[in-house]
C-alpha cells in the first residue's frame, strides 16, 4: 500500500517536472545592441511666455 503510494507520487511528480521543462518557452538571446550614440540634428526651440498678464476682468 506504501509501496504503491509513493510509485504514484513519484511518477506525478518526476511528470509534473517533465512537462514543466518541455512547456518552457525558450527565450531568445538579445541581439547586439548599437553602441553608437544617436546624433539629434533638429535644433531644440522653445516658444517665449509673454511678461505681461491677459486681463481677467475682475
Amino acid at each position: 500500500m506504501i509501496l504503491t503510494i509513493t510509485i504514484v507520487l513519484g511518477s506525478l511528480i518526476t511528470l509534473n517536472f517533465l512537462l514543466l521543462f518541455f512547456s518552457c518557452n525558450s527565450t531568445k538571446k538579445p541581439q547586439k545592441e548599437n553602441t553608437q550614440p544617436k546624433v539629434i540634428n533638429k535644433p531644440i526651440t522653445t516658444q517665449e511666455v509673454p511678461a505681461q498678464l491677459a486681463p481677467t476682468g475682475s
